[in-house]
C-alpha cells in the first residue's frame, strides 16, 4: 500500500485524520486532492453499511494498484432519544444546518432530563477498499453524556455538547492530542491501521 484516499470533503475531519495518523509513513489524500468528484448516496441502515458504500464507490474509480480508500460514517447516539440522530447525524435538521442550531435543538429536546438518562456515545465505522473491492471494516466508540450547554472551541460538530465524566468537560474542551487518543474516530482508525498492517495490504 502506497497511498490512502479518504472519502470525505470535510476539512475538519481531514485535519483530525491526518493528526491521528501523523506517525504513519503513508501519503493521505482527500477525494478532492485525488481528483475524484463523486456524489454518493448513503442509504445504508448502519454506520458500517454507509462507510462501505462510500469506500467501494470511490475505490471503483481507482486505476492504480497500491491505493486504498478509507471512508468513515460517524455520528452521535443519544439513548434518551432512541439513539437519534445516529446515522443521520450529519443530515439532522438538514445537511446545511449549522451545528450550533443542531446542538441547540438537541439541548431543547433534552430539557429537564436528569443526568443518568443523558447517556450518549459517538460511533465511527471505517471501511477500507481497493480497486478490487472491500478489504475490512472497523468500529470505534466513546461513551459520555449530553451536557446542559455547549462548551469549548477545540472540536467540531456535536463536540461542544458531548461531555466526558472522567474529564469533567466536553470533547470540544479537550486538547487535540487527548481527543485523538480517546475519540471514536481515533479508535476506529487505529484499529484499521493495525488490521491493514496485519494483512500486509
Amino acid at each position: 500500500m502506497k497511498k490512502v484516499i479518504f472519502a470525505t470533503g470535510n476539512q475538519d475531519k481531514m485535519g483530525e485524520i491526518r493528526s491521528i495518523l501523523c506517525d504513519w509513513d503513508m501519503e493521505i489524500q482527500s477525494m478532492r486532492e485525488a481528483g475524484i468528484d463523486l456524489k454518493i448516496v448513503e442509504d445504508g441502515k448502519s454506520f458500517e453499511e454507509n462507510a462501505s458504500i462510500k469506500a467501494n464507490a470511490v475505490a471503483a474509480q481507482l486505476e492504480e494498484e497500491g491505493v486504498v480508500v478509507f471512508a468513515d460514517d460517524s455520528g452521535l447516539e443519544i439513548d434518551y432519544l432512541g439513539k437519534e440522530p445516529g446515522i443521520y447525524s450529519a443530515r439532522y435538521l438538514g445537511e446545511d444546518t449549522p451545528y450550533k442550531i443542531k446542538n441547540q435543538k438537541i439541548l431543547e429536546r433534552m430539557e429537564g432530563v436528569p443526568k443518568e438518562k443523558r447517556t450518549a456515545r459517538f460511533v465511527c465505522a471505517i471501511a477500507a477498499a481497493d480497486k478490487h473491492g472491500e478489504i475490512c471494516v472497523t468500529r470505534g466508540t466513546i461513551e459520555g453524556y449530553i451536557g446542559w450547554e455547549p462548551s469549548g472551541a477545540n472540536g467540531f460538530g456535536y463536540d461542544p455538547i458531548f461531555y466526558l465524566d472522567e474529564y469533567g468537560c466536553s470533547t470540544a474542551e479537550l486538547s487535540p492530542e487527548l481527543k485523538n487518543q480517546l475519540s471514536h474516530r481515533g479508535k476506529a482508525l487505529s484499529a484499521m491501521r493495525r488490521k491493514l498492517e496485519s494483512l500486509a495490504v
